[in-house]
């Protein structure tokens, strides 16, 4: 990973927009500072797309849709995407699965949870899990004591053994049924959102990111870009990103607002 300072210039006059995960990301130990919030006006005012990119659950992600400076938001790890369409005074929601087959999903997702709770002492349900309408979130360090990387590795593995797909964040395990992740969902509301091909246009996008679920985004974007403390699972990822900012969490994703923002 190289300083964000060696971004050329060319490359941040043609950014066009940021995309950005939450936790860790853009949140500071768990709260979102004045700076990262300030720092997403100032992208939306400059023009640029403003979208996160996160795993957390639906009920989360219909509030940030409707009240925070954003284009859209895609949640859940790329279950679904939601814009608030400001012409039309409603709420778009798009989901890779049909209500019926969320419905059934969520039944085998508590069961699941629970015999991972049986079976990894100290884990917990997350407590946004109520929020959620495709994913199962085991929690092992954001209102629990840290657990040891082999409690989050037999997490990841009893998901697997399910059928799961499995991504670790920085907070939690995330487990669902199906192939999708946080890229495939951002090319489908590029598309149908706002007529952009992301795939010939990815060097016009900057993504910032801290932990493994950010995976397939930092290997997408070439002008990917990891907080500070992406530097905590570097042995976990397997494509990191091109630059990393010198500060953490909110502070990190504001200095590349700034680094962005100053051309």
């Amino acid at each position: 990973m190289r300083p964000l300072t060696d971004m050329p210039n060319d490359a941040r006059r043609s950014i066009r927009g940021v995309l950005a995960d939450i936790d860790d990301t853009l949140s500071t130990q768990g709260r979102l500072t004045a700076d990262a919030y300030a720092a997403l006006e100032r992208l939306r005012a400059a023009g640029k797309l403003v979208i996160p990119i996160t795993g957390r659950p639906a009920g989360w992600c219909d509030h940030i849709a409707r009240m925070w400076p954003v284009d859209a938001v895609v949640g859940e790890n790329g279950a679904f995407y939601m814009r608030h369409d400001d012409t039309a005074r409603r709420l778009v929601k798009r989901f890779v699965a049909d209500d019926a087959e969320r419905r059934a999903d969520r039944a085998r997702l508590a069961a699941i949870g629970e015999r991972i709770l049986r079976a990894v002492p100290g884990c917990a349900l997350a407590s946004d899990q109520l929020y959620r309408e495709t994913d199962l979130a085991i929690d092992f360090c954001e209102d629990v004591p840290r657990l040891p990387r082999a409690a989050v590795d037999r997490i990841v593995a009893l998901m697997a053994a399910e059928g799961m797909t499995a991504k670790v964040s920085s907070i939690h395990v995330n487990g669902w049924f199906g192939a999708y992740d946080k890229l495939g969902m951002t090319r489908t509301l590029f598309a149908e959102a706002f007529a952009i091909d992301l795939d010939r246009d990815r060097d016009r996008f900057v993504f910032a990111g801290d932990s493994p679920n950010d995976a397939p985004m930092f290997a997408f974007f070439p002008h990917a870009v990891g907080v500070a403390n992406v530097r905590d699972f570097a042995d976990r990822i397997a494509t990191l990103p091109a630059y990393v900012t010198r500060q953490e969490a909110g502070a990190g994703f504001a200095e590349l607002v700034d680094f962005l923002l100053a051309t």
